[in-house]
């Protein structure tokens, strides 16, 4: 057989395959998503955050993540404790490292955070507007001896214990610091509105109307050091009494949303579309501890 006949064989045997390809994809099956369910802290969804990373996670995990229930931790811990959820979104703190204590939690992994603020009387005697940082500003609210709550709650309270360090210890007596006595935790700005005084809250539930600020305004915020870390809890899995089997599923999900690409993805469906960043990634060259 001559070269030209074996090139002409060549050319339509390569021609034929290129033909077949669409054909042999086709009849690759596609493997359907697999459904993992999810408990939801509130704020991922009030600030539009859940609907805009949803389905990129789905997209990229081949998953389908069904919504449990969507609420506060009184709300959402009980139905993942209960094994009727494969992962919760909430935030990191002493409550999730008491689940796991319990055995009631598996694997933690930190993902991204939320950020809090003060707020304050809309005509500021303190001067918070011109603080520098949190730190700075619960200072001048020191210094004034302006009232500020003591929120009882304990993403605030960590925060403000953090910015208290940063000024270099506890803050000074006085009868400017008030206990928080507001009826539930989504009355403490009306709470301290109506004592005119300044509160550390989260940025979300003020901002989409959760917590009413009732002539009060948002004084500072974009203080990288008033963030409070979110974390992704898996079920406890193994052998042992109370484990469940593990998840492929799920632990693709995690997985995907603490890789690089993922932590992308979170900064993308945290910015609002207005510009205004309501849920923020993990420092890139370091983790936030849960």
């Amino acid at each position: 057989m001559s070269v030209t006949a074996i090139n002409r064989r060549r050319v339509a045997f390569g021609t034929a395959l290129a033909l077949a390809a669409p054909v042999l994809r086709a009849q690759t099956p596609v493997p359907a998503p697999e459904t993992v369910r999810v408990v939801l802290i509130g704020g991922l969804e009030l600030s539009g955050f859940w609907p805009r990373f949803a389905p990129v996670v789905q997209a990229a995990t081949n998953t389908r993540l069904e919504l449990v229930v969507v609420g506060n931790k009184e709300a959402i811990v009980p139905p993942f404790v209960a094994r009727q959820a494969d992962l919760m979104f909430i935030h990191g703190g002493d409550e999730v490292i008491g689940m796991l204590a319990a055995g009631q939690a598996g694997r933690i992994t930190a993902w991204g955070a939320n950020e809090h603020v003060i707020v304050g009387p809309e005509e500021d005697p303190a001067g918070v507007r011109l603080a520098r940082n949190g730190a700075d500003g619960l200072q001048r609210i020191a210094r004034a001896g302006a009232p500020f709550v003591a929120f009882d709650d304990p993403g605030s309270h960590a925060i403000v214990q953090r910015l208290w360090q940063a000024n270099g210890g506890r803050p000074p007596p006085g009868p400017w610091r008030l206990l928080d006595q507001a009826p539930r935790a989504q009355a403490i700005v009306g709470h301290a509105a109506d004592l005119k005084a300044y509160v550390v809250v989260g940025h979300i539930p003020v901002a989409f109307g959760k917590m009413r600020p009732k002539g009060q305004a948002v004084l500072l915020k974009g203080d990288p050091a008033m963030r409070r870390p979110y974390v992704m809890v898996e079920q406890r899995t193994g052998a042992l009494p109370g484990c469940v089997p593990p998840s492929a599923a799920a632990q693709r999900v995690v997985a995907f949303v603490a890789s690089p690409t993922g932590q992308a993805a979170v900064e993308r469906a945290g910015t609002g579309p207005d510009g205004q960043s309501w849920i923020f990634r993990l420092p890139p060259t370091a983790a936030l501890a849960p």
